[in-house]
C-alpha cells in the first residue's frame, strides 16, 4: 500500500517559519510531480506549490517569495519551507504526488492525511 506521510505542522507566530515534510512509501515504481495544497477554514483546497522530477516548480501568487518547495528523489520526499508566515496561511496542508505503484501501470494521484498549520497574529 502506498502512503504519503506529512510532518512539520504546528502553531507559529506571524513572521515565523515552519518546514513541512512528506515522505512517500510503499510499492512505488515511479514518482512524477509532487506538491502541496492547503485548505483554510471555509475555503476550497488550493495549490500552494508543485515541483517536477527535474526540479521545476511553480507557486501560488500568495506564497511567492515566502515559500520554497524542494524534493529529494532518493528519499522520495518533498519539502515546503515556509517563511514570513501570515495568519492567512492558516490551513490544513496536504501533500500530493503522482505515482505509479504496482500493480498499476499508469500515474495515479495520491494524497497525504494533512497537517495543520496555524499562524497566530
Amino acid at each position: 500500500q502506498v502512503q504519503l506521510v506529512e510532518s512539520g505542522g504546528g502553531l507559529v507566530q506571524a513572521g515565523g517559519s515552519l518546514r513541512l515534510s512528506c515522505a512517500a512509501s510503499g510499492r512505488i515504481v515511479s514518482i512524477n510531480a509532487m506538491g502541496w495544497y492547503r485548505q483554510g477554514p471555509g475555503k476550497q483546497r488550493e495549490l500552494v506549490a508543485r515541483i517536477t522530477t527535474g526540479g521545476s516548480s511553480n507557486y501560488a501568487d500568495s506564497v511567492k517569495g515566502r515559500f520554497t518547495i524542494s524534493r529529494d528523489n532518493a528519499k522520495r520526499t518533498v519539502y515546503l519551507q515556509m517563511n514570513s508566515l501570515k495568519p492567512e496561511d492558516t490551513a490544513v496542508y496536504y501533500c500530493n504526488a503522482e505515482m505509479i505503484s504496482t500493480p498499476t501501470v499508469t500515474y495515479q494521484n495520491y494524497w497525504g492525511q494533512g497537517t495543520q498549520v496555524t499562524v497566530s497574529s
